[in-house]
């Protein structure tokens, strides 16, 4: 089955440039299509893409949801995979995803681990191999059946935030989840300006406003607020 691989950008061109590399490296001798869809970045991305003859495009607004949709609209793979550009999928991964749809599991994800080796990151990194409440989130990467993502329509772009766990929630309604057991590469940058306490703190609150159907740009903002940004 053709994989067309999605990735949503904003001023990412540093992790594009580790990124493509990888993901042609791994699907060179297999269908594919890499599709870059990005909110407006003006670092060189678009340029970084066209010369790596990657299928860029732009939508007008910076909406994670609106992005993947849109890519999802283009691509003419059976299986969609979202990946945010500074996750870094594992050799295999394409095998990975084919034997799950092989063994009836239509959506899931990977396990994850930081790229730094600190303690409490090892602790998040080891709470996502349990396929509850909490899997789903964007960092884990998400894989799809193209049929299957057009049937639950997609992600739900009022989501500027949460949109991955919003998904997933539906997903689970309806179809088998599965959590690949293997651990993909997460860049840790969140936590080198904020603590790991308050990123934690920060999430749940997020989290929870999730739970309770609060307006995504409510939780957007909450969050924003809590965390210092680059």
């Amino acid at each position: 089955m053709k994989i067309s691989v999605i990735i949503p950008t904003l001023n990412e061109k540093l992790n594009l440039q580790e990124l493509i590399p990888l993901l042609k490296r791994e699907l060179q001798h297999l269908p594919h299509e890499i599709i870059v869809v990005d909110g407006g970045s003006n670092d060189g991305s678009e340029e970084y893409c066209k010369e790596s003859a990657i299928h860029f495009e732009r939508t007008e607004k910076s909406c994670r949801a609106i992005q993947m949709n849109y890519g999802a609209k283009l691509a003419s793979g059976e299986i969609l995979y979202f990946v945010h550009a500074d996750t870094r999928p594992l050799p295999g991964f394409y095998q990975d995803i084919l034997n799950a749809m092989l063994n009836g599991h239509q959506a899931g994800c990977y396990r994850y681990r930081f790229d730094q080796g600190n303690f409490l990151l090892r602790i998040n990194g080891w709470f996502t191999r349990f396929n509850g409440l909490f899997s789903g989130g964007g960092d884990q990467t998400l894989f799809i059946h193209h049929s299957i993502f057009k049937e639950i329509g997609g992600f739900d772009e009022e989501y500027c935030i949460m949109e991955d766990f919003e998904l997933v929630r539906r997903i689970k309604k309806y179809f088998r989840f599965h959590i690949i057991p293997r651990s993909i590469l997460v860049s840790a940058r969140k936590y080198e300006q904020n603590s790991w306490i308050k990123v934690q703190w920060a999430n749940l609150v997020a989290f929870l406003y999730f739970m309770k159907n609060r307006d995504p740009r409510e939780i957007r903002d909450r969050y924003h607020k809590m965390l210092t940004h680059r």
